[in-house]
Formats: C-alpha cells, structure tokens, sequence
C-alpha cells in the first residue's frame, strides 16, 4: 500500500469543503469519484470538520441530502467530538436533524466530554425545543451524563426558568428525579426551587424526589426557595413533609434566607412550619436581626410575632396550639386535594360528608407521615356531638384543627377596610361602559404591506448644510445637485397624527395620493382632523376641511375635533370648524357638550362664540350639571356672569317644547346651508365652476388640428413619434424648504395664537393640571 500524501489529502479536503460553500455539485462528485477514496468523510485538520459538518452547519438541507446520498457518513466526528446531529441541534436546525435521524444517525453517541446531543438542545427557542422532541424520538438517552458525571436532566433544570418545557418532556420521557451532580452535590429539585418554575418542582415531587437532600453546603430545595422568596414552593416541600429547619454549613436556615430577602409572607410560613427563629448562623445574627438589616420592616414585623409565639411553645408544660404535623397534613391535604375528593366521593353518604371509619381509612391510605392515634384526632374534631359524619369541606378549610392565621387564606396580600362615615344618600351615578382605549390588532384594518393604515411613508429632505443654504434656495432644479452625491434615505412609516401635529403637509398629501381615507382612525381612534385641532395647526386643519374631513367624526369617548379645539383653547379653529358644519352642542360620552369643555379651560372667548353660534347653555351632562354648575366648579367669574346674564334673557319655552328639552342636540344634517367660503373649499378641483371666457378657450382648444386621426397618421409615417426626447430632467425634484425667516414669522404667529388669552407660558388643560400636581 502506497504511502498518504497528507499535503495532498488536506487540499482536497479544503477543495471538497469549498465547492460546498459554492453548491457545486458536480466537482464535489468529481472528487468524491477521483480523489482520496472516503474523502467526504475525511476532516480538515484545524477543526476537524467534515463535509457533512460544514453542510448542516449551513443549514443547507439539500447539500446534506446529496452528502448522504454520495456515501457521506451521519456519525463523523470533528476534533471535539461532536458529530453533524449535534451541530444541527446546537443550531436549532430541525430541517436538517430530521434528515440526519432518517439517515440513521446515532442519538446516543457523545462527544470528548460525554455529551450527547441532547446536551446541545438545553436552549430556550422553539427549534430547540423540537430538536429535543426529534432526538428523543429516536433514542437518545434521557439519563445522559456528562464524563464528570452530571446528568443532562441536572444541567436543563439549572436554566429551569427559560426552558421549563424542555424539563417537564425530560421529566416525563423518564428522567431520573433524583439526579444529582457530584461537584456541587445539588440535585433537579434544589435547581428547580431555585429557579422557581412551580410545575417542574411539582412534577418532581409527585414522581419520588427525595425532598430533604442537601447538597455539599448543606443547602437543601427549602433553602433555594426560601432565597427566591418562592412562597407556593414552600408550601409544595412543606406539602411532602419537608424539613423547613435545616441549618445549612453557614449557619443559616431558611428562615434567614426569607429575611434577607424581606419576603414576609414566607418568614410567617416557614415561622409557623418548624423554623427555629431564634437561630443564630456563623456572624451570630437570628433571622429578624437580618431582617432589620435590610430594611424590611414588614418582615422584621412577622418574625417578632414567631419569636413571641416560639417563645411561649417553648415554655415547660405549655399547649402547642398547631402541632407541626397538622400543618404539614393541611398543607398535604391542600396539595392532594383533588385526589382526596375524588376518594372521599367514594364513600359518601349523600350528603357531602363521610362516615368516621372512611375518612380514617382514606388518610391512611394516601398519607404516608401521619400515623393513626393523629388521624383518629383529626376525626374526632370534626365529628358532631351527635356523631353523623364528617364534613369534608370542612376538613379542606383546615379551621377545626389550625388556628385562623396558620391557613392560607391569612397569606398573600389584604384589602384596605373602608373607613367608616356616613352613608351616601340618594342615587349614585350611573356606571358608563367606557371601550378600551386602544383599538385591538386583530381589529386594526391593514394594508398589503402589513402595515396598519394609518401608518404613512414620511417624506424626508436630506439636509446638506455644507452645500445648501435654505435662505438661499437654487433658482432652477438644475443648480441643486444634491441628489447626485446623497444617498437616498430608507423609507420611514410614521403615525399619521404624529405628521399632522408635525404640520407635515407634504407627507398627508402624499399619502392622501395613494388612497389613504382622510378620517383615517389611529389605534387611539382619533382622527386627523382631531388631532390638528388638538395640536391647534390651522394650516393642517384647513388643508385637510379641503380634503373633506368628517367635522362631526367621533373617538371612543365620542369627543368631536370641536371638543377637541374647545379643551385646548384654539379659538381660530373653533370658528373653522363651526363655519364648516360642526355640531356646537355634540354630547360626548358623559353627555358633555365643547361648550362645557371650553368653560373647563376658563375661556371666556371661546364661551361667547360658542353661545354666539347657537350652543344650548341648559343642556345638561350625565351627571345633571348644566353650564352654569360647571363654571361655578371651575370658578372663574367672567364665565359665571356671562351664562347666568344669558340664562337670565333666555325667551320662555313653549309648554309643548319643555318635554323636549333635555334631548340631546342632533349634529347639522348635511342639508344644513355653509358659508359660502367654505362651501367652496369643501368643493373638488373638478367640481369648481370655471368662467365663462375659459370655457369657451378649453372648448376650442378640444377640437383642435392636433386631435384628428390624419395628423397623427401623418407623424407616424413622417417618423415623428420615435424621436428621442432629448429634454432635460432632473434626477430629484427637492421639495421646497423654508427658509429661516418664515420658520421665524411662523413661531410669532404661534405666540400669538396661544397668546389670545394672556397666559401662553402657563397654559395647561385640567387634565395636564392634575397630572403635573
């Protein structure tokens, strides 16, 4: 046999590995057919990867299939040992752990640490989770351990918390409960305590983990959980006659790991299950000197109490109240209770209860650490003096044989008493069914894109101030060459309402382009329009009234935009509005109408537009306040005098009317007559009546020469239309900017907009009012 030429080896191995980078699939037959003989099976000498290595680590299913098909072998194994299966699983690559199984890949082989693949599934994804159902399918071993003797079920429960899914299969594929690592002595269930994860530390123990282990510190699943400050894990270990009191080698119980961590309720619990609280540990300090430490004073509070009690118990000849057995049975009684009335149901007499002997029989049956002299005891506290049976309902509340504040109910957290006084008289008000106040995804209408509707593309001028002067703007498109040396930006999908507070008229009127609906609702059911009108942007409100925005559209709290511009003191579009057939006396949900949001902000000018254009001062709210009583609570004269001058002149309703008073105001019907100015910015471009002297320039300029049928035959012969345009046009029509002047004049004209009222510095609606305070 000739010599290996292992120069020549290695470069075909490094050929093979790159025709499969590039899926080159004739060379790597090439090669497979006159290279070494089992080339695809030979591994490169830095990594010790293979073919099928490289082709699974690419998640390259089809590679992987061809790779089988040309004899590649599924169990190779690279430097560390690992073989393809597990770099899939490591990966979370189903697709190609799925083809490597059906190739007969071996689940039980491990690497140079022991590891076998399931080792490399303890991550918390999805794909994870399905390469670790696939490798179980197949027979890899539940039970793996590591050369060091950890077992794979030990290392999943230490990430218990992120992959409980994966712990509970193991548990259930046959894991062993008891495992436990040689290194630190812990076992499953000191990890899964400490973790916390409730249903792995149930399952744990309803399958015969020993619950009093400790590991090499003398820390057992009590302490772990009492560190976490676990509360339903101890009473699941005090269930399975856990020992609350062990000392650990520090000295401490799980009593002071409770206090360090200020969980009162658990310092009360395991207080009350047997815990010695005046343990002193190493630095000679009990569980409520801990407590005092940090700064729990809840705790400290509780452990003073079990001190107290422990100290009574512990006198010569004193009664103990609640023996540790009848806790630990309650707890039991509790954990098992489904089981127990399904075995009480057996022996009922009829009527919810069972006879003496039955209930004896059934205990001792089902509970292994009480024994009978207990459970007669049990009975007999239970028992009526006429001796009928025993309630079991009783036996579940625990409180014939336990004290009021060792059940569980006295645990977790308690309602604040109502402080006494005296009685409410009359009706309260009626509770109104408010919607939620965001508009559910599923309900959310969407777009081809995915995007939700009101989600627009922003329209973006990119800013080059190094070139471009906005005071000082190109006078031809040419000049302006920005787009030549400027990257093209992303586009970017804002909230429509967050553009109109923006006054971003470009992007609405792009959007309005591509067929977006002016009364677009966002997931705050709000308008663009109500917004404009909130953000007090007139130019925006205006633009869009000619858009044929709704004026009467409502939100979850049926707030019109004029409730919206009322509440935030525009006075310029509230005449907008009302001109362009807004209902002045619009109820919202509480029946409030914009004039009573304006009397709210203490807007005297607002009020008297308001009335001014035919607003009801004697409508009343849900609560059966008019105008008057709102401005009597806001407190702000000028309005006072105003609406009772008003009410005063009012002209007497008819008998007739008086029953029609207190319905609510319908919103204008669109018969209702507009101002003409408005009627014509609600008017299409199209609709628009043009003059007469343009009619008759359009009407000839239709039949014009140009038009007929022998003019354009006769370019077309001439050769006319297949001339190049030749015209010159620019890469990127930059939209006009403002420039530093009108920025500013805007801002004046802002200030003195929201300066109308004196105050434009401190101006706040109740709302913002009460949430600053």
């Amino acid at each position: 046999m000739l010599p290996v030429d292992n120069r020549l080896l290695n470069l075909q191995i490094y050929k093979l590995l790159q025709c499969i980078h590039q899926k080159d699939k004739k060379q790597i037959e090439k090669l497979v057919q006159n290279g070494f003989p089992n080339l695809i099976n030979f591994t490169e000498p830095v990594e010790g990867y293979s073919a099928l290595h490289l082709a699974c680590i690419k998640n390259d299913t089809d590679m992987c299939s061809f790779l089988l098909e040309q004899g590649a072998h599924p169990d190779v194994q690279d430097k560390m040992g690992c073989t393809p299966a597990m770099k899939a699983a490591e990966l979370g690559l189903e697709l190609v752990l799925d083809l490597l199984v059906k190739a007969k890949a071996d689940m039980t082989a491990v690497d140079n640490e022991g590891k076998g693949v399931l080792f490399y599934c303890i991550l918390p994804t999805r794909r994870h989770y399905r390469c670790m159902q696939i490798a179980l399918d197949y027979g890899a071993d539940v039970n793996n351990c590591t050369t060091d003797g950890k077992p794979v079920f030990l290392q999943a429960c230490e990430q218990a918390h992120d992959i409980k899914e994966i712990c509970l299969n193991f548990l259930e594929r046959g894991a062993n409960p008891n495992a436990r690592d040689p290194a630190t002595g812990r076992t499953a269930l000191m990890e899964a305590a400490r973790e916390g994860v409730l249903e792995l530390v149930r399952g744990l123990l309803e399958r015969g983990a020993d619950v009093n282990l400790f590991d090499l510190e003398r820390h057992s699943a009590a302490h772990f959980a009492a560190k976490g400050g676990f509360f339903e894990i101890l009473r699941i270990i005090s269930a399975y006659n856990g020992d609350l009191g062990l000392i650990a080698m520090n000295g401490n119980t799980p009593l002071h790991y409770a206090a360090e961590g200020g969980f009162a309720d658990c310092c009360k619990f395991i207080g009350q299950r047997g815990c010695d609280p005046t343990w002193t540990n190493l630095l000679t300090k009990t569980p409520r000197a801990v407590a005092r430490e940090g700064g729990f004073k809840a705790a400290a509070a509780e452990l003073r109490k079990i001190e107290d009690t422990f100290m009574k118990q512990s006198k010569p000849g004193a009664k103990e109240d609640n023996p540790c057995w009848a806790l630990r049975l309650y707890d039991w009684s509790l954990e098992h209770q489904a089981a127990l009335r399904k075995a009480f149901e057996a022996v009922d007499q009829g009527d919810g209860t069972v006879a003496k002997d039955d209930f004896i029989s059934v205990i001792q049956k089902q509970c292994a650490f009480v024994d009978i002299e207990q459970i007669q005891t049990i009975a007999e506290m239970h028992e009526g003096s006429p001796p009928e049976g025993i309630n079991t309902e009783e036996f579940f509340k625990g409180s014939k044989y336990l004290q009021k504040s060792c059940l569980i109910t006295s645990f977790g957290p308690k309602g604040k008493k109502g402080k006494k006084g005296k009685k409410r008289r009359g009706k309260r008000g009626i509770a109104i069914p408010v919607p939620i106040c965001v508009v559910p995804k599923s309900a959310c209408p969407r777009r081809e894109d995915g995007f939700p509707v009101y989600m627009i593309e922003a329209v973006q001028n990119v800013a080059d101030s190094y070139h471009y002067n906005r005071d000082r703007p190109s006078a031809h498109p040419v000049h302006n060459d920005r787009a030549w040396y400027i990257d093209e930006p992303r586009k970017m999908y804002m909230n429509i309402n967050y553009l109109v507070r923006a006054g971003d008229i470009l992007s609405l009127q792009k959007a309005f382009e591509e067929g977006v609906q002016v009364d677009t609702k966002d997931k705050y059911y709000k308008t663009p329009l109500m917004a404009a009108c909130a953000s007090g942007n007139i130019d925006v409100v205006q633009y869009l009234l000619e858009k044929g925005a709704d004026v009467n559209a409502t939100d979850n709290f049926m707030w019109t935009p004029l409730h919206h511009a009322c509440y935030n003191g525009h006075l310029d579009i509230v005449e907008l509005i009302v001109k362009a057939g807004a209902a002045v006396d619009a109820p919202a949900i509480g029946n409030a109408t914009p004039l009573m949001r304006a009397i709210e902000i203490c807007r005297l000018d607002i009020v008297y537009f308001l009335i001014d254009a035919g607003a009801d001062i004697q409508t009343t709210n849900s609560n059966g306040k008019n105008a008057l009583d709102i401005a009597k609570v806001f407190a702000d004269s000028r309005i006072i005098d105003l609406l009772q001058n008003k009410l005063e002149n009012l002209p007497e309703v008819p008998e007739k009317k008086e029953a029609e008073k207190g319905k609510v105001v319908k919103p204008k019907s669109p018969s209702t007559p507009m101002p003409v100015e408005v009627q014509a910015v609600k008017k299409e471009p199209s609709q628009v009546s043009l003059p007469v002297v343009e009619r008759s320039i359009l009407e000839k300029t239709t039949h014009s020469l140009k038009d007929s049928v022998i003019y354009l035959n006769s370019l077309i012969t001439s050769g006319a239309t297949k001339r190049d345009d030749i015209a010159f046009k620019p890469r990127k029509i930059w939209a006009p900017e403002a420039t530093t002047e009108e920025l500013v004049r805007k801002q004046e004209l802002l200030r003195e907009r929201f300066a109308l009222d004196g105050h434009s510095e401190s101006f706040t609606t109740p709302f913002n009012r009460k949430v600053m305070e």
